[in-house]
């Protein structure tokens, strides 16, 4: 199993998916639905980037940077 880092453009603003999976394939068929389930109104998604890949290890993470405004 790995751990993935997708990066998704929406219209608006760029969000970040951290996601277990057996596969690439697997992982992207997946952001979609999880994309849907966390907005109320379904945004259009530009585009989806898979940015890190890592194996499954205890302590493994990312960090997800955010923008100050």
């Amino acid at each position: 199993m790995f751990l993935y880092k997708i990066e998704i453009e929406l219209s608006d603003r760029m969000a970040y998916l951290v996601i277990l999976a057996d596969s690439d394939e697997k992982a992207f068929s997946v952001v979609e639905s999880h994309v849907e389930r966390h907005f109320i109104k379904k945004p259009v998604i530009s585009s989806i980037a898979l940015v890190e890949k890592k194996r499954i290890e205890n302590g493994n993470g990312y960090l997800i940077e955010g923008a100050l405004h």
